[in-house]
């Protein structure tokens, strides 16, 4: 069926050549020597509420880089490397952290949560992030991660025979029947691309569970690919109930809609608000939709104090979003071209794959626990995953895969005319073939050899990456263009502020009522 579906597509070749990606990028801002930086965002850098590409995630010092949406690799990749140089250039005297695991972090009561100034829009950014800090506490919000956003064009759906009436409903049933795919199959992208096996004590705060010591300041798993993928990273206890496999958008709605209007008795405890100030900004399951934990999202722009649940309601799912990618710290941007092209191929073999419908016995459970797996043993010699109820290598599952992706990279080459593509596939091969290719396994060959530390190679790496994207610089226009950027989104949050017209304990209830219960079907 997949060489079918792929044929086809080949006859429409339009079709690939309007896909869109882009790419959220985060990273810790840190001093010389590598410790969380605890001013302000910089104000060379524009407005963390407004500029368009340059922004914060949690932490006043995580910073977000965004891109635009391109129709080609080159252009995403060309787009990322322009905003690290102008981060770079306009910060000489901090750095990037280029990790995924934090860096020398302080006291937790001494991370700073991030600051969107007084305006409305900007405080309820600040209090959900209070609440997460309540929740979770700020050192695992300072685990940093890169997105992968990516959209196909609709007629794409047209390939699947999907039963949907309308077009909206086709395209909403595709990138569903994409997730379930990449429920079962992401595994693969954190053998072949986690990055992250090694962590400093500092961040561990003392909980080291079952990792074993590498030096007096690091802690790592032989085997493992992604401690930030594991139960190590951000998790959340309360929505461990919110099923991540679902069947149709109206279930994922449904679920989340439960879970942003369900208390949860330990966030009752705390309560809303401390000594007259806003802590969080309800005490339900999850505060807001963008709490939500996952490997993948499905997505849709929302306008102003619009709800993501009623604008996926309503006109049904726009983008994906992949959220397991490690930062690759051995590239100045956290990517390379190549994984970028893998994943393309990745998802056009998610989409056009026959995708079962999941059942709470079958491949559910399958994919959680093969994912855990991966991401703490995933080199562990003759490792072997659950498929359908039977056990399977690991090394055969993938070679297995490749092949197929293989097909998927080859047609994406043809419509798009990259010969690139092809190869991208074909590299990840020696990885199955010897562990010891793995993005995991050089950084923690690099650890061995340089002495033990993760926070010292890390650094090194770092400080490496910012001196090559300052070396390149910015062009005249390049830095014209990054200050105006800049100065333009000082304006806008200005004008926002000066713009609000109720209070803030208002502003939140008209956001909360925005919410919409999505209709049954």
């Amino acid at each position: 069926m997949l060489s079918t579906r792929l044929a086809r597509l080949l006859e429409r070749p339009a079709i690939l050549r309007q896909s869109l990606r882009g790419i959220e990028k985060e990273g810790l801002r840190v001093d010389q020597a590598g410790a969380l930086s605890t001013t302000a965002h910089p104000i060379s850098l524009g407005s963390a509420l407004t500029h368009p590409r340059i922004t914060t995630d949690y932490s006043e010092a995580l910073l977000e880089l965004i891109t635009g949406t391109h129709t080609t690799v080159d252009a995403l990749m060309a787009e990322i490397n322009q905003i690290h140089r102008v981060v770079a250039t306009t910060m000489p005297n901090e750095l990037m952290w280029n990790h995924s695991m934090p860096a020398q972090l302080p006291a937790d009561a001494d991370i700073p949560i991030a600051w969107y100034g007084t305006s409305n829009t900007g405080m309820i950014k600040h209090v959900y992030r209070r609440g997460l800090a309540e929740r979770y506490g700020k050192t695992m919000q300072c685990i940093a991660g890169l997105h992968y956003n990516f959209s196909f064009d609709e007629a794409i759906w047209d390939l699947l025979d999907l039963k949907q009436e309308t077009p909206q409903d086709r395209r909403s049933a595709g990138y569903i029947s994409l997730i379930r795919n990449f429920t079962r199959y992401n595994w693969l992208l954190m053998y072949l691309f986690g990055a992250s096996p090694a962590v400093s004590t500092d961040f561990l705060r003392g909980n080291v569970g079952n990792l074993e010591s590498l030096t007096p300041d690091t802690m790592y798993l032989p085997y493992a690919t992604s401690l930030r993928m594991s139960d190590l990273g951000y998790q959340n206890k309360a929505q461990s109930g919110l099923k991540l496999c679902y069947n149709d958008l109206n279930m994922f709605l449904e679920r989340l809609y439960d879970a942003v209007t369900t208390p949860w008795p330990a966030y009752q405890a705390i309560g809303t608000h401390r000594k007259g100030d806003w802590i969080q900004l309800n005490t339900n399951v999850l505060q807001i939709e963008n709490e939500f934990y996952s490997s993948i999202r499905p997505k849709r722009t929302t306008g102003p104090c619009e709800r993501p649940i009623t604008a996926l309601a309503e006109r049904g799912v726009q983008y994906i979003e992949v959220r397991c990618l490690d930062i690759d710290p051995s590239e100045p941007v956290g990517i390379s071209a190549q994984t970028a092209r893998f994943v393309d191929a990745f998802l056009l073999f998610c989409a056009l794959e026959d995708s079962p419908e999941f059942t709470d016995s079958g491949w559910c459970p399958e994919s959680a626990e093969n994912f855990a797996k991966v991401v703490k043993q995933g080199r562990q010699p003759g490792l072997s995953l659950q498929q359908n109820g039977r056990e399977i290598p690991l090394a055969d599952w993938a070679d297995n895969l490749l092949d197929q992706i293989a097909l998927c990279a080859q047609t994406f080459g043809q419509t798009l005319g990259d010969s690139t593509y092809v190869p991208a596939v074909e590299a990840q091969r020696s990885k199955v073939r010897d562990t010891q290719q793995t993005p995991s396994a050089q950084f923690l060959e690099q650890l061995k050899r340089a002495g033990g530390s993760f926070h010292a190679q890390a650094l090194s790496l770092s400080k490496t990456h910012a001196q090559s994207l300052r070396k390149t610089g910015l062009t005249t226009a390049e830095l014209a263009a990054a200050q105006t950027q800049a100065t333009q989104s000082l304006m806008d949050q200005e004008a926002i502020e000066a713009s609000d017209n109720e209070s803030f304990d208002e502003y939140v209830a008209r956001f909360h009522s925005a919410l919409k219960a999505p209709s049954p079907h």
